[in-house]
């Protein structure tokens, strides 16, 4: 698979000069534990709750996101949450100190045991040091979740949705790009 980030930093002249992906992939991975399908988002695509769930209609079960800024407590809670209401597994691998501060992390997805109380899905979270972690997802109970849960697409109403669809940007959200013009998104 090979894959670009959808969204790009336009407001980073660097990153602005980039061509920004046009779909978000899933594949299949061969696994001692069989068959399971993996999806990525990097970097900036997890800042959107939309390319999480692009990810997990498209079949995702686990979410793998290389990443590389600070990662603090909201956007831990943010990456919590998207493995959350997509009830998918989700990996994040992030730049050690002092490049950035680490806390690479995974989450299970499975938001409730069997008797509906909630639990933890933190499988590991690194420190901001340097190393290797190893998350184990177990795949068996992820996928028996995933068939009596209301979150992820049982529930949802796309048709309610246009206003995810549309170009422009109102205020406050009307930003200026990396050459100082509005950002127009038809252009990427």
């Amino acid at each position: 698979m090979t894959y670009a980030k959808i969204h790009t930093c336009d407001f980073d002249g660097t990153e602005a000069s980039l061509t920004p992906g046009n779909e978000f992939l899933v594949c299949e991975l061969s696994t001692a534990q069989g068959m399971v399908t993996v999806g990525t988002m990097i970097c900036f695509d997890r800042e959107f709750p939309e390319s999480a769930r692009i990810l997990m209609l498209k079949g995702a079960e686990i979410i793998l996101v290389p990443n590389a800024c600070p990662m603090g407590s909201n956007r831990l809670a943010q990456f919590r949450s998207r493995a959350y209401e997509n009830m998918v597994g989700l990996a994040l691998t992030n730049y050690a100190a002092p490049r950035n501060n680490g806390h690479s992390l995974a989450f299970d997805g499975i938001g409730y045991d069997d008797q509906g109380d909630e639990r933890d899905m933190l499988l590991v979270e690194a420190d901001e040091q340097e190393g290797v972690y190893m998350a184990s997802f177990d795949l068996d109970a992820l996928r028996e979740f995933r068939t009596r849960e209301v979150m992820g697409n049982a529930f949802r109403r796309p048709h309610r949705y246009q206003a995810l669809v549309a170009l422009d940007a109102v205020p406050p959200f009307v930003r200026i790009n990396a050459q100082g013009e509005r950002y127009d998104r038809s252009r990427r």
